[in-house]
């Protein structure tokens, strides 16, 4: 009974709501939010007013008026020159920067200003330091196993790079989503693709498990999910992660958009990349590996091309050096294995030699032998691979790895005591040499360098050395080879054998592979093996030619081109990404097509969507389009922001309608085409808007105008903001005169790292030696580890970088006052601040006055002097220090 008056119920209802629709009035669609609106020229307001120096100073002007408020006066030259010099390069003014403009009096002092700034270096790194905030990025994985992510930094420097270069806005989007696509004659692109990757990633969930299970293709989704979310709120303001598990609540994007996103990126994983920077390497890379691709794909075909006279030439050339590389060596018994530093050499039956127990940071191994040949021309050392070793060797490093800094030989008489006369060698050849740690280095008499062997695992190597003359004595010869490892870290010789010849010692060239080795020692081949051999040894030069190549960059990016590693391998073609009704894996339904988000009115052009990279351009395209109301208006809102405190629109990663909503309207729409129509140069951005009266006015209070904008909305007055984490730490270096201005390279490490009780590592921040060099870097160039944050500059508000962060804190509280004051960097930084004022003058008055023109930019009045003198003569000029940088005149930007 119940459920008949349910189903009747249901139906009147429907019935009503049908009826409601077939009326007069039709139904009434929701209005289009304003960020989804093409965007329109606004016409400045026409004002008459002194105040107004550019378009931005009109809207601004006009919304004051409205209120019956006016703008505050323009801010002292200090004041000004201290603010647009932090906001442009996040470094206050030199001595020198205050004086000159202090001194100048010209009506376009402050423009001179400002293009100095632009043109600077530092610029760079100050923006690309905002960009990172919002891609979340760090040099470590985060997630539950934070491992190092060695090769981050390209993505680093690309930003640095391109902000001082002022590439095209339109043009950085290219880049980083494809720019390995769209570029590919700039094969240094691949660097930009970082921004893909530069959000944590799940070890755990991609590496560790198999592919095919439940979690793995949970750990796709979220991963793919990170580069949606990443990419859409910085480029669209849009939060189209909202819609994971059900068309979007506020927001016109569908569940069906979401997962169209994700198919863009369902061809890449997070990755290291090797790519080259010089495009005539990049292109002699290509066609090498190219051609090989293609005779790899030939293995076992009767194919003409291998059989040719040129062809067989080269074989019968190859096998008549590999013979002569065969011949006789009489392999060494050791009759003495000495260790310089504690290792213990364990002779083995094969004559060969195992490194074993104690294993010191450096070494030399003492190796004795006696021998009845005459005439010797040289020494051959094996390194060979052992189980017992890591990675089975040959070295006793945790990788392997060995290098051999110095090799050297003496004889005498088997059976005399006469002292051992050294031998020189004159001429060495290894089958595998780096570049940088060829087997040269093992003879040039220099202990820093050394013959590195860095080879796959397990496999063994070999190194001729040519004596300058034949030696050996008719009775017998006693011979001794020291083997010196004095490049440290333990990079010693795990396993090896000695052996001699009398004949002339060939140049060893790279050992051939198993399949070439087997056919070379066949008589009778057929025409098969003919041409199969033909493929191997076309197929080695190749590699070899390959190998000779610089050795490639590496970048950690979104890419399918990676090695394998276990489990986590490239896919080949894009994987199938399913809309997941509720968001939840067990439920797949369609199969999503690539595509972006349907409420914008521009067109997602996808020619072959089996292509990986196809689709990200597609979707690069999308976003850079003249046509693309979300890109304009977010990026000029977001650069609005990082110079009055606030954007237009509160929210620069959402400009939907759970944000904010724009406090002048019409400013944003005339800033965002007017930068999308002047080229996209954010250098011309900031210098219309750090020359516009706006963001000239002063900080001052004005009771009666708060009463009407309490938030300082209308911008009646300039935002009072605190220096960010890394400005505090980059100006105490400038102005103790410690600041190593050295741009780009690997991240350095602010922590002593030691290994973890899984694969996270431990980071010691106190131990880290804050007067080291890596200390006086900028703080850009930091390594940034998620799951173990510096302690000071994350008191001071410094992002958790699992996050994106549009927007950084900016709180007040005793324990930032506690970090300033005691940690180590503030304390000893006090001390160099001190040290510095004091070879100024021998004068408290003096040195007191110098720090204050250093910390503050200004003279101290005769009050302040006298009281700061008798705090610094009480306490030290160092304690002084450590109170001016605990200082709100410091720490804020008036």
């Amino acid at each position: 009974m119940f459920s008949r008056w349910t189903k009747c119920i249901s139906l009147m209802i429907a019935c009503l709501l049908l009826f409601s629709a077939a009326g007069d009035e039709p139904v009434k669609s929701e209005p289009i939010w304003w960020s989804f609106k093409p965007l329109t020229l606004p016409i400045p307001p026409s004002l008459k007013h002194a105040w107004v120096r550019t378009p931005i100073d009109a809207f601004v002007l006009q919304k004051l008026e409205e209120k019956g408020l006016h703008p505050s006066p323009e801010a002292d030259k200090r004041t000004l020159l201290r603010r647009v010099t932090y906001d442009l390069t996040g470094l206050p003014p030199t001595s020198q920067e205050w004086t000159a403009f202090e001194q100048d009096n010209s009506p376009d002092a402050y423009k001179k200003v400002v293009a100095r700034l632009l043109a600077s270096p530092r610029y760079g790194e100050r923006w690309a330091r905002h960009w990172l905030d919002v891609a979340h990025y760090a040099d470590s994985h985060g997630q539950d196993q934070d491992r190092p992510r060695p090769n981050a930094w390209p993505y680093r420097d690309y930003l640095i790079r391109a902000f001082n270069e002022d590439t095209p806005y339109a043009r950085m989007i290219e880049e980083q989503i494809a720019g390995d696509v769209l570029f590919p004659d700039k094969p240094s692109l691949v660097a930009a693709t970082g921004f893909l990757a530069a959000g944590p990633w799940d070890e755990s969930g991609l590496m560790g498990i198999r592919e095919d299970s439940l979690d793995r293709q949970i750990a796709h989704y979220l991963d793919r999910d990170d580069m949606v979310t990443t990419t859409m709120s910085t480029f669209a303001g849009l939060t189209v992660h909202c819609a994971r598990c059900h068309d979007h609540k506020f927001d016109p994007i569908t569940l069906n958009d979401y997962y169209s996103l994700q198919a863009v990126f369902a061809g890449i994983d997070k990755a290291e990349r090797t790519y080259d920077i010089d495009p005539a390497t990049h292109q002699q890379r290509q066609a090498l590996e190219g051609m090989l691709n293609k005779l790899q794909a030939l293995k076992n075909h009767n194919n003409p091309l291998l059989h040719t006279q040129v062809r067989q030439h080269q074989v019968a050339s190859f096998e008549k050096d590999w013979r002569q590389q065969q011949q006789p060596w009489m392999i060494q018994t050791p009759v003495q294995c000495k260790s310089k530093e504690g290792s213990i050499l364990k002779p083995l039956l094969d004559k060969s030699i195992l490194a074993v127990g104690n294993r010191p940071d450096k070494d030399c191994y003492q190796i004795s032998f006696h021998t009845s040949l005459q005439n010797i021309t040289g020494l051959r050392l094996e390194v060979l691979c052992d189980e017992t070793l890591p990675k089975q060797g040959p070295g006793r490093c945790d990788n392997g790895n060995l290098h051999l800094s110095e090799v050297r030989m003496t004889i005498r008489p088997r059976n005399s005591s006469q002292p051992a006369v050294p031998i020189k060698i004159i001429q060495s050849s290894a089958d595998f040499n780096q570049e940088g740690w060829n087997i040269s280095h093992a003879l040039d008499g220099v202990a820093s360098t050394a013959w590195g062997i860095h080879p796959a695992e397990g496999q063994a190597h070999q190194a001729y050395f040519t004596l300058e003359k034949p030696v050996g004595y008719a009775d017998g010869t006693f011979i001794t080879v020291e083997l010196d490892q004095l490049h440290g870290g333990s990079h010693l010789l795990g396993r090896f054998r000695l052996a001699l010849t009398a004949e002339p010692v060939p140049l060893v060239k790279p050992l051939p592979s198993s399949a070439i080795l087997t056919l070379l020692e066949t008589s009778g081949r057929t025409t098969e093996q003919q041409g199969e051999l033909a493929r191997l040894i076309w197929e080695e030069e190749l590699k070899q030619q390959i190998a000779r190549l610089p050795a490639p960059h590496k970048v950690y990016c979104g890419t399918n081109q990676f090695s394998a590693d276990g489990s986590f391998k490239p896919s080949p073609v894009p994987r199938q990404v399913h809309v997941l009704r509720r968001g939840d894996i067990r439920k797949p339904g369609k199969v999503a097509d690539p595509a972006s988000v349907a409420v914008v009115p521009v067109k997602f052009t996808l020619k072959d969507a089996s292509h990986e990279g196809a689709r990200r351009a597609a979707l690069a395209r999308w976003l850079s389009d003249h046509d693309n109301p979300l890109t304009w208006r977010t990026i000029v809102n977001r650069v609005w922001h990082y110079h009055f405190g606030k954007g237009i629109v509160d929210t620069p990663n959402d400009l939907g309608k759970m944000g904010g909503t724009p406090s002048h309207p019409e400013l944003l729409d005339w800033l965002a085409i007017d930068f999308r129509d002047n080229g996209g140069s954010l250098k011309k951005l900031h210098r219309l808007i750090v020359t516009s009266s706006a963001y000239r006015q002063s900080t001052r209070h004005d009771a009666q105008a708060a009463l009407i904008d309490a938030d300082n909305r209308l911008l009646w007055r300039m935002n009072r903001q605190r220096l960010d984490a890394e400005s505090v730490r980059d100006t105490i270096l400038l102005i103790t005169g410690k600041l190593d201005t050295t741009m780009y390279g690997p991240p350095v490490k602010h922590f002593e790292m030691k290994p973890g009780i899984h694969v996270t590592p431990l980071a010691d921040y106190d131990k880290f030696d804050v007067d080291s060099p890596a200390s006086r870097r900028r703080s850009i160039y930091r390594y940034i580890f998620r799951t173990r944050p510096d302690p000071l500059l994350e008191a001071l508000d410094c992002p958790d970088a699992s996050q994106s962060a549009p927007v950084r804190g900016a709180s007040v509280g005793a324990l930032q006052a506690l970090a300033l004051w005691n940690n180590q960097f503030m304390l000893r930084y006090a001390e160099h601040l001190a040290q510095r004022c004091s070879q100024t003058s021998s004068t408290v008055h003096d040195q007191v006055q110098s720090a204050s023109k250093l910390v503050f930019g200004r003279s101290a009045t005769v009050e302040e002097l006298q009281n700061w003198s008798v705090y610094a003569q009480k306490h030290g000029l160092a304690n002084l220090c450590r109170v001016f940088f605990n200082s709100s005149e410091f720490l804020f930007i008036e």
